[in-house]
């Protein structure tokens, strides 16, 4: 959540590694190898027949989404989220002395990476504070050496047409990786894969973390609507929103 101004079937295997905490030792080597989705939005029709333009994600990624992992972080973990689906992507398309494939951190990861940057207090580290996309930018730096876009879009029809959806044409063009967006009143983190523009408006591949559950394969998350275009005009017109936007053109892709 954010408070600040290919394959449909293909999954992988995730090695999340040490996450610090004593107490998270008994959960980490339960849930220390988790199979997640690949490609989710892969299969998914266009949403206009005649769409003047569509710009879209280049590269494999894995969908991140609550209790992946094994830990419940409903209500409070959707930013964490797509920051892992974010990383998912440079792990497998950006080249850094840095990150050396470096797989997506855990959440305690994020939260102690934040610490040591100096952005948050110590009593970050495991607890249920929201991050948004300015975290998002300090953390896929931290990790991945990457530097971030982030645009602040003031909201209503006009400001999400015209702003946030040329700045999205232009960022999958050049950059082709996944967005973070979220707001302040629609303060529900979600990652954009794509930007499709007709006559009448546009539409935003979003890949949404929300998800909570077992496993499903990219067909059936597409049917039930967590991966999906969803139209520009049916965002919160009254809630203002910022995007995260790594810069990968110059290396990796």
């Amino acid at each position: 959540m954010d408070k600040k101004a290919v394959d449909a079937s293909s999954e992988e295997k995730i090695d999340w590694g040490g996450r610090g905490a004593e107490e998270e030792e008994e959960e980490e080597d339960v849930w220390k190898i988790k199979t997640l989705p690949k490609n989710v939005h892969a299969g998914l029709p266009n949403p206009l027949s005649d769409p003047v333009k569509c710009s879209l994600i280049k590269g494999d990624y894995l969908y991140f989404h609550y209790g992946c992992d094994g830990q419940d972080d409903r209500g409070w973990g959707c930013g964490y989220r797509t920051v892992q689906t974010m990383a998912s992507w440079l792990c497998q398309n950006w080249s850094s002395p840095k990150n050396q494939n470096r797989p997506a951190p855990s959440l305690t990861e994020v939260q102690r990476a934040l610490v040591a940057m100096g952005d948050k207090p110590g009593s970050l580290v495991g607890s249920r504070e929201w991050i948004g996309t300015f975290e998002a930018s300090l953390v896929l730096d931290y990790f991945y050496d990457v530097p971030c876009k982030l645009v602040h879009v003031r909201g209503g029809g006009a400001e999400l047409e015209q702003v946030a959806v040329e700045e999205l044409h232009r960022h999958f063009e050049g950059h082709a990786s996944p967005v973070m967006m979220g707001g302040d009143r629609d303060n529900s983190s979600k990652g954009v894969l794509g930007v499709c523009t007709g006559e009448e408006g546009s539409y935003l591949l979003v890949v949404d973390p929300h998800y909570y559950g077992g496993q499903l394969e990219a067909a059936e998350l597409q049917r039930r609507g967590w991966v999906a275009w969803k139209r520009v005009s049916s965002l919160d017109q009254s809630s203002f929103y910022n995007l995260c936007m790594p810069q990968t053109a110059k290396r990796g892709m």
